[in-house]
């Protein structure tokens, strides 16, 4: 099932399998047969407005993250990042064991199913500037500026 919404930062599109939030993807999804608001997909996006809201740091519900080991790895690596905090795609490499991997760690970022649940926003480039987001730099900044302000 796959359901959209409107937020403040912008469109969200919610996929639910199996009792489980496994994408979370910017904009609207098309209307189809699977087009429907289940109770799974509207919590979650009742948390992600109480994120925005600034009034929730972590997310309560359930959802599957999906990758490669690699990919995985760097996503358990991102969910360690503090809420209002920054690090680098070199951090992320260093922190999963692989120090030259950086670039690979932004591809994996870039293949994140369940972006601002597992905060790839929070990953910026060795020299503090933002890069690439699926969001747009504009969504990842709002997200990171959101973040700094309710700290």
């Amino acid at each position: 099932m796959k359901y959209s919404y409107e937020t403040k930062i912008c469109p969200l599109s919610f996929y639910e399998e199996e009792g489980k939030i496994v994408k979370i993807e910017f904009g609207h999804c098309e209307k189809d047969s699977d087009y429907l608001e289940t109770q799974l997909i509207k919590s979650a996006y009742e948390e992600i407005l109480e994120y925005m809201d600034g009034r929730r740091k972590h997310f309560d519900f359930p959802f599957e993250i999906r990758g490669t080991a690699f990919e995985k790895k760097v996503y358990k690596a991102l969910l360690n990042i503090p809420y209002g905090e920054l690090k680098t795609y070199r951090d992320i490499a260093i922190e999963i064991g692989h120090d030259k991997a950086y670039r690979a760690v932004g591809l994996a970022n870039h293949k994140n199913n369940l972006p601002i649940v597992v905060p790839c926003h929070r990953v910026v480039g060795s020299d503090g500037k933002l890069t690439g987001f699926a969001g747009g730099l504009s969504v990842k900044q709002a997200l990171i500026d959101l973040e700094k302000e309710n700290i």
